[in-house]
């Protein structure tokens, strides 16, 4: 059946031509990364890159575009940043807020806003890493900036800035003309990209190794965590809890409406990658202020990835982003009053402020749940890499985003091909392939 599905891809036209849109785009991405950023020592930033510390995070996203400061180095994650700020400033500005209920035109406008302060933070920090750059050097003494001053700090600054907004527009592009998701297929391709450079690494280290613990059984032992870890994930993404929801009986002239049964459904991650992300974030930045101030060195090599204060401070904001995160974007007095309003209400639960605490509550042990999952996926790498001494960075928030990303585009093809009376990928009665996002914002309705 899942053979069939693939063949009916190919054979709707709407759909052949979105999915060979988005792979261009891909493609485009793909060769950007190979364009160096004026002024920039390639084999030296190579060199100081593949040293660990500030740039793994970002190399691991961009698919490798830092490691050489290709114009796409800084890869969309400033424009995630911008949404995730933007989300974020809803709550406390009252002028967002009002824009966000204004339907199309709202969004539209948040929209643009989005970019201008992508385009901002980009240029902050590609200032950033121009300035932080030009005190590195190679072990050999080979300067990865070979003339440092302001005319390259300037060039670097509006050539990271131009890369970020070309791919923003290329991510719009495949959302609007491709598949859809399109941030987070170039997310997807960037972390995707990295993957068979780490399998040879690793089986080189694996024929060097001798007698390290990186021997064949250490190497199917990895293989089988990697694939139980990916089956826990996809386990836990498309996990969610249905409250039972019922609607009354109304008269609407003639017509009687109402009177069935549905289900609120809420995802037991339903905050998704954004903890690991914001959590990264903020333990990078003594790293990045001990480039900029080095009497911040101490503090800098104290939290470093890997140690045991990192991975501490690492699960605690993974859980405290996901409770943070989940309260902003679900909001359980406007879902029930909505389940109010069209009629609808939980059994045996008043509607209104009683409707809300449970659903509150139900909400808040199972946030527990999908927070401690997350934490676990994250510093699993750790572990790993302390075990066995693999080289590349296996689990964490590139692996979540690698698996939601894949569930997400699966579920918008198979959604074209049902729209089009095809099968989907499990065949006419197999179960429907679900994605991570759910409609939490609005109650079912009848």
């Amino acid at each position: 059946m899942a053979a069939s599905g693939l063949f009916n891809i190919f054979r709707v036209a709407e759909l052949r031509k979105r999915l060979l849109f988005s792979l261009g785009m891909l493609a485009v991405y793909r060769l950007g990364i190979f364009v160096t950023t004026p002024g920039v020592d390639r084999r030296a930033m190579q060199e100081v890159v593949a040293q660990g510390g500030l740039f793994t995070l970002l190399n691991l996203f961009s698919g490798g575009a830092f490691e050489q400061l290709s114009i796409f180095a800084l890869g969309i994650m400033p424009y995630v940043s911008a949404s995730i700020i933007l989300q974020l400033m809803t709550v406390v500005v009252p002028k967002l807020e009002a824009l966000q209920k204004e339907g199309e035109m709202g969004r539209r406008k948040i929209t643009q806003y989005t970019r201008y302060l992508t385009i901002v933070l980009a240029g902050i920090q590609g200032y950033g890493i121009a300035t932080f750059l030009e005190a590195q050097r190679t072990e050999s003494g080979v300067m990865v900036v070979a003339d440092p001053g302001w005319g390259f700090r300037l060039l670097t600054m509006i050539s990271l800035a131009a890369g970020t907004a070309f791919i923003m527009w290329m991510g719009e592009q495949i959302t609007e003309r491709g598949i859809g998701n399109g941030i987070s297929l170039i997310i997807f391709a960037g972390i995707v990209a990295r993957g068979p450079s780490a399998a040879v690494t690793t089986w080189r280290q694996m024929q060097s190794s001798g007698g390290s613990s990186l021997s064949g059984i250490g190497l199917l032992v990895l293989g089988a965590i990697m694939i139980v870890v990916i089956a826990a994930i996809v386990f836990v993404e498309r996990g969610q809890r249905r409250i039972p929801v019922q609607y009354a009986k109304r008269m609407v002239g003639q017509q009687l409406y109402g009177g069935q049964s549905t289900h609120l459904p809420l995802k037991v991650n339903t905050s998704g990658v954004i903890p690991p992300i914001f959590a990264s974030s903020l333990l990078l930045f003594p790293a990045t202020l001990a480039g900029w101030f080095p009497i911040l060195s101490s503090l800098s090599n104290e939290v470093r990835p890997g140690s045991w204060i990192y991975n501490t401070l690492y699960v605690v904001l993974i859980i405290f982003f996901a409770y943070f995160y989940t309260a902003v974007t679900f909001n359980p007095v406007d879902v029930a009053d909505n389940l109010k309003k069209y009629g609808g209400y939980i059994p045996g639960i008043r509607p209104g402020k009683k409707t809300a605490d449970y659903i509150d509550f139900v909400l808040s042990r199972i946030t527990f749940g999908g927070a401690i999952y997350l934490a676990a996926v994250c510093v699993l790498p750790t572990f790993i890499t302390d075990k066995f001494g693999v080289s590349f960075y296996f689990g964490g928030t590139s692996l979540l985003i690698v698996v939601g990303v894949a569930l997400d585009t699966v579920q918008q093809i198979e959604g074209h091909l049902i729209t089009r009376h095809y099968e989907g990928f499990t065949g006419p009665r197999g179960p429907r392939i679900r994605g991570r996002r759910l409609a939490t914002g609005t109650a079912v309705n009848a």
